[in-house]
């Protein structure tokens, strides 16, 4: 018997339209993130009279729909208009200022890029996207090596909105204050989506891409809840493809419960991370934070310099930033205070089943 004997044919598969559920899908509508959609829509509405828009600061967690609202907005953008030019940068693909300019380039469509120093592409860049007006937006901002390219853009670039996506709200404290201070951002947050508002995204997506009757509403509230716990839309539409696809395994028109709970013990595998899964370095950086937790986060640099370490303080911070993304710590910003701001960083355990 051949490897695939017996596999449904593509007429019999349960999806319409699997497109629906990757993360990169763009719905034509965003549930629940009209409010905030018209904000950022408001920061840009100001290019449409040639003149330079607002700036926008957007944070909260991963899933929260803050990627896919500022998208569709550039999508309806690009619909209205060809006098803004729109640049979405995904900054943990292109995380050096070179890459970001490259990137620029391919949007205004300039292929000479070989042999081309950053500052002569800038100005390439900015010489054409002066010519009308732009909204850059740079996603995952928190990943770039050195944010210093947003000085040039906000001085020499004349009508145009930057918005900046991140995970952290505290990385904006960290900007040097030149940028700061030129950048006036107004700071939007994407909170996690409460009961409702999950089960009506991914009511949603079903709707999308699977035809009426192909879930058990039992299976579907099990990946509502799922999602719902772990504050993350993402892991929903993972364990609604998962789980259909166990249900296509074994030959089923239908989802039920024991195909979701297939592919919660697949996300639970893929998504628990141990700590001696982690590198030596951040191994090295989570132990000191174990040793010093509550403490600032310039103290345990100190403490971790003190120890042997090179990293400087940015890489130091990013390294922090991706163990509290990985929830093996938690910080907290604090405001005021003879000192300033302040980041006090606190151990968590290891994750368990129960932290999803």
């Amino acid at each position: 018997m051949g490897m695939f004997s017996g596999a449904r044919g593509s007429g019999e598969s349960l999806f319409m339209n699997s497109i629906g559920l990757d993360y990169d899908y763009q719905p034509k509508l965003v549930k629940y993130r009209e409010s905030e959609m018209r904000l950022v829509a408001a920061a840009m509405r100001p290019l449409f009279q040639k003149r330079s828009g607002r700036n926008v600061f957007i944070f909260g967690p991963s899933g929260v729909g803050k990627t896919v609202a500022v998208r569709n907005l550039l999508q309806e953008l690009e619909q209205e208009t060809e006098d803004v030019l729109p640049f979405y940068i995904n900054c943990w693909k292109n995380d050096t200022n070179f890459k970001i300019l490259l990137e620029m380039c391919r949007v205004i469509d300039y292929r000479f890029t070989q042999n081309k120093r950053g500052d002569e592409l800038f100005d390439i860049v900015k010489k054409e996207i002066n010519k009308k007006a732009a909204v850059f937006v740079f996603d995952e901002v928190d990943k770039i090596d050195d944010p210093d390219f947003l000085y040039n853009i906000i001085e020499e670039v004349f009508n145009k909105s930057v918005i900046l996506i991140t995970n952290h709200k505290s990385w904006i404290a960290e900007l040097d204050p030149r940028i700061k201070s030129r950048l006036t951002a107004e700071m939007l947050e994407f909170k996690p989506y409460d009961l409702t508002e999950t089960r009506g995204v991914l009511q949603q997506r079903v709707e999308f891409v699977f035809a009426a009757g192909t879930w058990d509403s039992d299976a579907f509230e099990a990946v509502v809840q799922k999602s719902l716990g772990m504050q993350d839309i993402r892991s929903g539409l993972y364990l609604m493809k998962e789980a259909a696809n166990v249900a296509e395994e074994r030959n089923s028109g239908k989802v039920d419960a024991s195909d979701v709970a297939a592919a919660m013990k697949k996300l639970e595998e893929f998504s628990i991370k141990k700590t001696d899964e982690l590198e030596d370095e951040t191994r090295f950086v989570l132990n000191l934070i174990k040793k010093n937790s509550g403490g600032k986060i310039g103290d345990i640099y100190e403490a971790y310099k003190q120890a042997g370490g090179d990293m400087v303080y940015k890489t130091f911070q990013r390294r922090g930033a991706k163990l509290e993304d990985d929830r093996f710590v938690t910080t907290e910003k604090l405001s005021g205070g003879s000192e300033g701001n302040t980041t006090i960083v606190k151990y968590g355990q290891e994750k368990k089943l129960t932290d999803f």
